[in-house]
């Protein structure tokens, strides 16, 4: 809100931007005048009408309203913590100016009590250690400790009535973790996101039918028992840290990434839109516990449309609970995944209509691999297009693994879409317009 003062009285001036397509309307409220006008004010843009289940009922508009005191512009993580602290729920705006480092002292400001990484792999080798009961011990009790130091650092709670967007093509956020959690109407736009790094994952010698795996935590972004949340026009990937460098103990990768943007416990109407989601191995999960029924069921309300997935293993998405929307989304496997990969996960009573997606495979790729079935729940998967070739992706996964039918016909219809474009179309458009940077 900018304030100007004029002979004594203080008139405040409101500007938000609905953007449709990409034509940005401002609305100029200055006391009970309302004008429109053209805008390009990406801090002030809301979710469109009609955009998505973050679009319904009051819609998702973060921190349009807020006032010149709530708008804050940052350039290192302790900036953007206190930022985030600052005016509660207030309606506000965070700019990220340039890209900030959530862990810029590297993962040994974390160590403590003792843990050293060469003796907890002494300590829990399987050929000394077994695999029968969970690591316990002082290795243990020490990576525990460190990991809840990093824990405290590198997590950003991000409160109600938010807007987050960066500053022109080159801005966001490295290693840190975007928590939504028990909030409602935030916007994250224009940012580059870099995925935590956890510096302290644990072996689970009982995992993985008992051969053992490691475990690590944050999300890079995760939306938790929140509402109306807009994720638009970001770009999310291992960056600097993928998987295929991470180095391999106990026969198993050093796994230190978690999922990409993970959608849970009773979170409704969130739209995600025009992102790259890239060089990653578990992307987004919607629901996290087959339990969770109490929680998660009616709920889980999510779209996504023009997003760009490029080197993802599996989970984009996985479902469980959720009436899920899926559209005019391009996924692209690479070699390195053909074998091991898949794109939908079909989970406990969910409701998954994809349609009108492109899929780019490499030579030698099972097409019926691109559904997974979890637990029964039928889905709608029409008019998706595999290499430039439209295919029913349902009949060609039960012609090629006939162990795991799935049904057609999630039970719903999807109203709330914006332009929905040829999915032939669909990785031109989505390759030239979608990520950090691209907003038209």
């Amino acid at each position: 809100m900018n304030a100007q003062k004029w002979h004594g009285h203080v008139t405040k001036q409101v500007t938000s931007v609905a953007v449709v397509g990409c034509t940005a309307l401002a609305l100029t409220v200055t006391g009970t005048t309302a004008q429109a006008q053209s805008g390009r004010d990406l801090a002030r843009q809301t979710l469109p009408a009609g955009d998505g289940w973050g679009s319904y009922g009051t819609g998702t508009t973060g921190g349009a309203a807020a006032d010149a005191e709530h708008v804050y512009t940052v350039t290192t993580w302790a900036e953007f913590k206190a930022a985030l602290k600052a005016g509660g729920d207030a309606p506000k705006i965070i700019k990220v100016k340039g890209m900030i480092d959530a862990v810029s002292q590297g993962c040994e400001a974390f160590v403590t009590d003792g843990y050293d990484l060469q003796q907890y792999l002494k300590d829990y080798d399987p050929a000394v250690y077994g695999n029968d009961k969970i690591a316990m011990g002082p290795q243990e009790d020490a990576r525990v400790a460190s990991a809840a130091k990093q824990d405290t650092e590198i997590k950003a709670n991000i409160p109600s009535n938010t807007t987050i967007v960066g500053v022109g093509k080159n801005s966001g956020i490295l290693g840190g973790s975007l928590q939504i959690k028990g909030v409602s109407n935030v916007i994250l736009r224009n940012l580059t996101i870099e995925a935590p790094l956890d510096c302290f994952p644990k072996w689970d010698p009982t995992d993985d039918n008992k051969t053992g795996n490691w475990n690590s935590e944050y999300d890079t972004v995760v939306v938790y028992g929140s509402d109306h949340v807009w994720i638009d026009h970001n770009t999310l990937t291992d960056g600097r840290f993928p998987d295929r460098e991470r180095p391999v103990y106990f026969g198993k990768v050093f796994q230190q990434h978690d999922g990409l943007t993970d959608i849970v416990r009773g979170s409704n109407y969130v739209t995600v839109s025009w992102n790259r989601f890239q060089d990653h191995d578990k992307n987004m999960l919607i629901g996290n516990g087959d339990g969770l029924a109490a929680i998660d069921a009616g709920k889980l309300k999510v779209t996504m449309h023009h997003n760009r997935f490029d080197g993802i293993l599996q989970r984009s998405p996985r479902v469980r609970f959720g009436q899920v929307d899926v559209y005019n989304n391009h996924y692209v496997v690479t070699e390195e995944q053909k074998d091991d990969y898949y794109i939908f996960g079909v989970g406990i009573s969910s409701q998954l209509h994809a349609t009108d997606n492109a899929i780019s495979l490499p030579a030698g790729a099972k097409v019926g691999k691109v559904l997974k079935k979890w637990s029964e729940s039928p889905l709608t998967a029409q008019n998706n297009y595999v290499n430039g070739k439209l295919t029913d992706l349902i009949a060609v996964h039960n012609a090629e693994i006939p162990g795991e039918i799935l049904q057609s016909g999630a039970g719903w219809t999807p109203t709330l879409r914006t332009q929905v474009d040829s999915p032939r179309a669909v990785p031109g458009i989505v390759g030239a317009r979608a990520g950090a940077g691209k907003i038209c």
